[in-house]
């Protein structure tokens, strides 16, 4: 499964929220939340149900040094 990255990544307060799962500030429940009834909720909910909570924050520090965005 591919995650869309560009559509979770697409505003700063979605970058801000990733990143706040991404180094360890959100759970996995409260990062679903805030995708929740979004056109990104079903990716977020793919991610977490696919990868689990660990290595979907790995992806997702992943995701964001790829793109710039660095703590």
């Amino acid at each position: 499964m591919m995650t869309d990255w560009e559509a979770l990544l697409s505003s700063k307060q979605d970058v801000g929220v990733v990143k706040q799962f991404a180094y360890g500030c959100m759970s996995g429940r409260d990062f679903y939340s805030y995708f929740k009834n979004t056109a990104s909720g079903g990716a977020v909910r793919g991610l977490l149900r696919n990868y689990g909570v660990s290595n979907s924050k790995r992806l997702a520090r992943k995701a964001l040094s790829r793109r710039g965005f660095t703590n």
